[in-house]
């Protein structure tokens, strides 16, 4: 058993690489530490189980959401390895995009694109910025994340059931649209599955 999961490690770290080609682009972690300026405390956006999220700027002035995950978790390794896979074949408005990563030593990164309203949860429970939300931004944030939800288990490539959906892990860009993220959780199904077996408590 443990010789199927270190080949199957083993594949997927394979494929993670090609994808670095063929997909996404691969970052150099200099680059990152430059960009989010030591992954300081100021730069830090949000904070997981699994690892941080900074705020960053590469030399282009793009701005970008860096998320570095625990070097001492292994979850957060296979978290890692899940969410790359599943995000290369997820492409939609009402999902947050996946720019690229980083692998160097026992760093994981995940680069996204950086949505300036920051996360839903965040939103309202802001006294201040709760006033923003006004009773048409908030049926198209539900609006969005139905949409983003509705290709996950319909009209992708694939069939993914997200897993762990929250407020925190629904985001909004500038115009207040609602894109889902974090897919480390996530489970694939098969095309035709419409059931499946839960035997643990995954997510929150």
């Amino acid at each position: 058993m443990f010789r199927k999961k270190k080949l199957l490690e083993e594949s997927i770290e394979s494929k993670i690489m090609d994808m670095s080609i063929v997909e996404f682009s691969e970052y150099e972690f200099s680059k990152l530490r430059e960009a989010t300026n030591d992954f300081s405390e100021e730069n830090k956006i949000g904070h997981g189980g699994f690892g941080s999220v900074y705020k960053g700027e590469l030399q282009d002035g793009r701005i970008i959401a860096v998320k570095r995950l625990s070097r001492d978790s292994g979850q957060g390794e296979q978290q890692f390895k899940n969410e790359v896979m599943l995000v290369a074949k997820l492409h939609h408005r009402n999902l947050v995009g996946l720019l690229g990563f980083s692998l160097e030593g026992d760093e994981r990164l995940l680069i996204y694109e950086f949505l300036p309203n920051s996360s839903l949860d965040k939103l309202l429970l802001d006294p201040n910025k709760r006033t923003l939300m006004d009773w048409d931004t908030r049926f198209n944030i539900i609006d969005g994340v139905a949409r983003g939800l509705l290709y996950l288990h319909e009209d992708s490539r694939v069939r993914i059931i997200h897993r762990d959906l929250k407020a925190s892990n629904v985001l909004l860009d500038a115009k207040m649209n609602a894109k889902i993220t974090d897919f480390g959780m996530a489970r694939l199904f098969n095309p035709d599955e419409t059931q499946g077996n839960t035997r643990r408590v995954v997510g929150t």
